[in-house]
């Protein structure tokens, strides 16, 4: 962990963009296959919607072995991306999709989609899409396609601690695919005490796979300190390092007093260090859906009379950490990107740690800091005693791979297995309607649909407020984990505090059933 300020001359050899080669030459994209010759060449589809799905699903499917097929298709839904966030989110695909970027395709509605995997099946599809949504998509294929393909699901970026309504939306999934060990472990646990036969598969995270290769070769992601921050290290072609980023995230801190107060942060930062640029980087611009509601933008929460070089940009990640001497952030997957290329970082833990902050997962990482460390500018790197457990194992261990092939040769042989679904509802068509415009609100234009609005809606607003009043007579306690707060503490005391907090946290690390029912109102978090 580095004590003192940023160095500008970042380890570049671990490039996190997917490369245009089809993906032959890269490490963690082994095709990992059973022995003997395949029976024939495979077809992959990925149905994708939201911005942070669509990256996800895009450069998963990305990695696949070199000889397969590779299609993508956008689902029309209520939170479908941009055609700009989706140029965005298709950056440095391969050579068989490349051609996204410059032409995404345009969305098309549930039916549409599922009837060209009738009457076409592939191989194989990944399901990357929200939770309800992936839940009737997943439920059309098995009632509408007698020879259906493998399903294969997961999600995007940070999945600890484990989440029912991820299980729940996704149990009749053949594969569902996750990110690190100690997320499989959770995610197993989490499954059978829900009844739900464990399905999970192993795949480095595509925007951590740099870092993975060196975590297989015993090497580590961290930066020099030699240099001032501004520097570089005088290669012809290396862009100006002069960026502090600031992963935004929707909903994370969700209150607009908190987000306020991260801006004021990062507008001492840009006072104290003129020589940097202070990048807020949101997600969607304007108008633009995200996977999850942002009710607070931080572009609206910056002041008028904010310093110059504190600016406010979009676009691809990837190109932002082109520029970057650190990135900041309170938990967003965009810290593993950064892990991943050697870019300090710093997850901030000012409002605690916890599975509202999606930050129990960093103690012990060595990324952990407070404001005081923003504005002062130390930035952690990552701890070699983190990472293999933590999205950098090596990319031996991954296995959706050669799981998903097996799949693919039990469809081909008759004997693929349909799972069952976590979900037991009563009420026949039109609980399925229901579920069905819970899923897709205005894009389901079914009369059917509508009829289950009208009876459903109220219920739905019962169960809601016999939730707060619930929440009011019972408050739940929150998760948060103590944990030290600044890279100040980085040794002594201090990373005897990082070993027990990393406990804490560990315990606290799924989510209990008991109230999942509650959990799955329609309309929270898409899961």
């Amino acid at each position: 962990m580095s004590s003192g300020h940023v160095s500008g001359q970042v380890d570049e050899t671990g490039a996190l963009d997917v490369p245009t080669d089809g993906g032959a030459s890269t490490v963690g994209r082994e095709p990992r296959l059973p022995s003997g010759p395949s029976p024939r060449g495979r077809r992959v589809v990925a149905l994708v919607d939201t911005d942070s799905f669509a990256k996800w699903g895009a450069h998963l499917l990305a990695a696949a072995p070199a000889g397969w097929d590779l299609d993508l298709r956008t689902v029309a839904t209520p939170r479908s991306a941009s055609a700009k966030q989706l140029r965005s989110a298709f950056r440095g695909l391969d050579a068989r999709l490349a051609h996204l970027r410059t032409a995404p395709p345009s969305p098309k509605d549930v039916d549409a989609v599922v009837e060209e995997l009738r009457v076409d099946p592939p191989d194989a599809v990944l399901v990357s899409l929200i939770g309800p949504v992936a839940e009737l998509v997943i439920d059309e294929v098995h009632r509408r396609i007698p020879d259906r393909p493998v399903l294969v699901s997961g999600l995007p970026g940070i999945s600890f601690p484990a989440k029912w309504k991820g299980i729940f939306f996704r149990a009749r999934a053949d594969l569902f695919v996750l990110h690190s060990h100690r997320e499989v472990r959770a995610y197993e646990e989490m499954a059978i005490e829900g009844g739900v036969e464990p399905h999970f598969a192993l795949a480095t995270l595509p925007f951590a796979r740099s870092a993975s290769a060196s975590a297989s070769t015993g090497a580590t992601a961290s930066a020099s300190t030699g240099a001032p921050a501004s520097a570089s290290t005088g290669a012809p072609d290396e862009p100006v390092r002069d960026a502090v980023v600031f992963a935004a995230q929707p909903s994370v801190p969700l209150e607009r007093v908190d987000r306020a107060l991260v801006v004021q942060w990062l507008v001492a930062t840009a006072r104290q260090h003129p020589e940097w640029r202070i990048v807020v980087k949101t997600r969607a611009a304007a108008g633009e859906h995200q996977t999850h509601r942002e009710e607070h933008p931080y572009p609206d929460l910056v002041p008028a009379d904010a310093p110059a070089n504190l600016v406010v940009e979009s676009g691809p990640m990837a190109e932002h950490l082109d520029r970057a001497v650190a990135l900041v952030t309170i938990s967003s997957t965009a810290v593993l990107e950064a892990a991943a290329r050697g870019v300090p970082a710093l997850t901030l833990t000012d409002f605690g740690i916890g599975r509202h902050l999606i930050n129990e997962v960093f103690v012990s990482s060595g990324l952990e800091g407070d404001s005081v460390d923003l504005v002062d500018g130390r930035f952690g790197t990552v701890r070699p005693s983190w990472m293999q457990d933590n999205y950098f194992h090596p990319a031996s261990d991954d296995d959706w791979q050669r799981r998903l092939t097996e799949l693919m040769a039990q469809r081909d042989a008759g004997t693929l297995v349909d799972r069952e679904p976590a979900r037991r509802s009563r009420g026949g068509v039109l609980r399925r309607a229901w579920e069905r415009k819970n899923a897709l609100g205005g894009s389901d234009r079914s009369a059917l649909g509508w009829l289950a609005l009208v009876i459903g809606a109220p219920i739905r607003t019962t169960k809601r407020l016999a939730r707060k009043a619930r929440a009011l007579v019972h408050p739940p306690e929150p998760v948060v984990v103590a944990a030290p707060t600044s890279q100040r503490a980085a040794g002594g005391a201090g990373g005897e505090r990082v070993a027990a907090a990393g406990s804490a946290a560990g315990a606290a690390g799924s989510e209990g059933l008991g109230d999942r029912q509650q959990e799955l109102v329609a309309g929270g978090d898409p899961g």
